[in-house]
């Protein structure tokens, strides 16, 4: 039997703000890898018997009180990962949305299965100079040269909520 952690399934959500600039992500606290911590779209485990747009919809409603509206599919990345010294390994359906209500620019929390609060913020599309690293890391986000965001579905299309 292999010691290595499981492969886990997770189901997130990219939402982008009105004007296209920014897109919403959970800010994790630093591990030995990411002394300023991560950030990470929201959304969470596809548990057992549920569809991966069944977890999505539920992950974002416990975690932040909220619906999800014209919902689509994105893509279906592989994500490994180190987290204080242990490898992770996620394979992640990625879906687009908005959220009503949408969290607040500034001061917004979500709460994990486990009681936990972890901060809300807008991170900045076009996100180069951003030192605090994004996972997964090749979220289907690309910035147009006006500063709003493309969000990559099979045919690409503009997504500006």
């Amino acid at each position: 039997m292999s010691s290595h952690p499981a492969t886990q399934v997770k189901a997130m959500l990219v939402t982008l703000s009105p004007d296209g600039s920014t897109h919403l992500v959970s800010h994790h606290p630093p591990t030995q890898e990411n002394p300023l911590g991560f950030h990470r779209l929201v959304g969470g485990s596809v548990e057992p018997g549920e569809t991966h747009r069944e977890a999505v919809i539920r992950e974002v409603h416990e975690e932040l009180g909220a619906r999800i509206e014209d919902l689509t599919s994105l893509d279906v990345l592989e994500s490994i990962f180190m987290v204080d010294g242990r490898q992770g390994h996620e394979i992640v359906l990625v879906h687009a949305g908005r959220l009503d209500p949408a969290p607040p620019q500034t001061g917004g929390r979500l709460t994990e299965i486990d009681g936990s609060v972890l901060p809300v913020v807008w991170r900045p599309v076009a996100d180069a100079d951003q030192p605090i690293p994004l996972y997964p890391l090749s979220s289907p986000i690309s910035p147009r040269e006006s500063g709003t965001a493309v969000v990559a579905v099979p045919e690409v299309t503009s997504w500006n909520g």
